[in-house]
């Protein structure tokens, strides 16, 4: 069985662009298969982001294992990590977590003041971006940049983004903004954003706040027989 440990991640340099081929033949398996999804790149375009130093690969002695890239948009005000993919013999150690984790660090770094954001079909995607910090949003508060949009053309649900005029597609559109992370932030209604989790867990029964009342009322029960 192949191990995490044993596979070696990095930021992608020019002596990775001959594993360009692999990367985009493991795109397009990975959007076949799901029906839906990472559109092909040039040959061309990724071999930029690699010689650029935007682009995270993952290999395990000098086989291809994984890959994903970083891009910009709206003058820089956001930026995505983009074409995350993992080949079918390394699934299911954490690889994608790791690859994706160390693709928004490499994002935060170069782009300090940008806003992080992603579509997805994926719940894995979902909920390795949710633990890095994404938030799931409208797509009127991703980049409005043509170009990126212009990308989606690829993708096999095209269509439905077409015809509903950007708003929506079969994608989660999740974002990541630097701002929240300052206490003192809040949106236009004066309301700090909370995260999903903690919206789940008061909705939930059994959640934290369940478990706080019940811890409450043993206290008071323990000093009532005091």
């Amino acid at each position: 069985m192949k191990e995490l440990k044993n596979i070696k991640i990095e930021v992608a340099q020019a002596k990775h662009i001959k594993y360009v081929d692999d990367i985009n033949d493991a795109i397009e398996t990975a959007s076949k298969e799901r029906g839906t999804g990472i559109a092909r790149r040039s040959n061309e375009y990724l071999s930029g982001k690699i010689n650029d130093g935007k682009a995270i690969i993952a290999f395990d002695g000098e086989k291809f294992a994984g890959f994903c890239y970083i891009e910009t948009w709206g003058d820089k005000g956001f930026a995505a990590n983009s074409g995350l993919i993992v080949t079918d013999e390394y699934r299911g150690i954490g690889l994608a977590k790791a690859i994706k984790k160390m693709a928004f660090e490499l994002s935060r770094k170069k782009y300090p003041n940008s806003k992080i954001f992603g579509l997805t079909t994926g719940l894995a995607v979902m909920k390795i971006n949710h633990e890095l910090g994404y938030r799931p949003v409208t797509f009127s508060e991703l980049t409005d940049d043509d170009m990126f949009w212009e990308g989606c053309k690829g993708c096999v649900n095209y269509d439905i983004l077409e015809r509903t005029e950007r708003t929506k597609c079969l994608c989660t559109g999740m974002l990541y903004n630097p701002e929240w992370e300052k206490p003192t932030f809040t949106n236009g209604n004066g309301i700090r954003k909370r995260s999903l989790l903690e919206i789940i867990q008061k909705i939930t029964p059994g959640g934290i706040n369940k478990k706080k009342k019940l811890l409450k009322i043993k206290k008071k029960q323990q000093k009532s027989g005091d």
